[in-house]
């Protein structure tokens, strides 16, 4: 069940870098969120922005892999948004729209979680920060169920199951573990101070969910499946197009000197 999480008794090494990106999102995220909650539309395109310019800061510092798994995640998740809130009302913004730093946010959120996933603490107590996850998950998820909660949450426990999946059967569990802490920052800041609320009654599947839903991070994880299982075939792909265009260039070359003399 755990043959892809790290192997034990091995010091692994800390990289500053890994722990600045993370302290820096978790930050920007509670700060961002908060400043959003009575904010006009100027503010929010103003938030964008700011997105825009320290994700891709950030990015300067990677790999063409990770650049592009990032892009991927940006892409995928945007459709998303836009799918589950105006069109479906799976959750709603203050303004009923996808906020300007709803986009570059969620390529903060998956380089944060790559960051923390192959941080040297977390690859050190992956099984210990692993049954953490699962316990506070699980009590949450059991705790929206019981009949006790405000507000039912039937699609967090199924979304908890899913995580469940992710994290045990998926290749890179350390990211899916990451994605909980960073998710659930998120998502618990944003609902409290109202910059989103999520539906009382899930407009698919009918069932009650919580505002937000205990097992929110599957959502991301499924973002982040996209992000790193897609990049490779497009670099691929992107590199066999560009070969084939020099090539093609280069015989349009040669065929034109060859008919000049």
């Amino acid at each position: 069940m755990l043959r892809h999480f790290p192997q034990v008794n091995v010091a692994y090494a800390h990289n500053k870098r890994d722990y600045f990106i993370a302290v820096f999102t978790f930050l920007c995220v509670a700060v961002c969120l908060m400043s959003d909650a009575n904010a006009s539309l100027e503010k929010q395109n103003a938030l964008g922005v700011c997105g825009w310019v320290f994700l891709t800061g950030w990015l300067l510092g990677e790999n063409r892999e990770i650049r592009m798994q990032v892009v991927i995640a940006v892409i995928f998740a945007t459709i998303g948004e836009h799918f589950a809130s105006p069109f479906m009302g799976g959750y709603t913004y203050r303004f009923e729209n996808v906020p300007a730093y709803v986009p570059p946010g969620h390529g903060m959120v998956y380089l944060t979680a790559v960051a923390l996933g192959r941080s040297g603490l977390f690859l050190r107590y992956a099984r210990q920060i692993a049954a953490f996850v699962v316990l506070v998950c699980g009590v949450w998820s059991i705790w929206g169920i019981s009949g006790y909660a405000e507000q039912g949450d039937s699609v967090g426990a199924l979304l908890f199951c899913v995580f469940l999946g992710y994290l045990f059967k998926g290749r890179s569990p350390m990211v899916y573990l990451a994605a909980f802490f960073i998710t659930t920052w998120l998502e618990l800041i944003g609902t409290a101070v109202g910059t989103w609320t999520w539906a009382a009654i899930d407009p698919v599947l009918g069932l009650p969910q919580g505002n937000p839903p205990s097992g929110v991070a599957a959502w991301y994880c499924l973002v982040d499946a996209v992000a790193m299982g897609g990049a490779a075939p497009v670099l691929k792909n992107s590199k066999n197009a560009l070969d084939w265009l020099k090539s093609g260039k280069l015989r349009k070359s040669a065929y034109q000197a060859s008919g000049n003399k």
